[in-house]
């Protein structure tokens, strides 16, 4: 729901702003859940840090678009 909410944000009512506050909660979301899934199979925690990755660089560049359009 984070991931979908973050598309429409940004990219269907061009709002950077929200959009970045929004993919900050969504970088949380995932950290805890690789917090919470390394205790239960640290495969499972590991399987997710290339989403994280891939989140960390959507919000750099979000917030690198929302610097440059303000």
């Amino acid at each position: 729901m984070l991931n979908a909410l973050w598309s429409w944000l940004f990219f269907g009512l061009h709002l950077p702003a929200a959009a970045l506050v929004e993919i900050l909660l969504l970088w949380a979301a995932i950290a805890a859940c690789i917090a919470l899934f390394l205790h239960v199979s640290r495969a499972a925690g590991l399987l997710l840090v290339p989403y994280l990755l891939w989140v960390s660089f959507a919000a750099l560049l979000n917030l690198a678009l929302w610097r440059l359009n303000r």
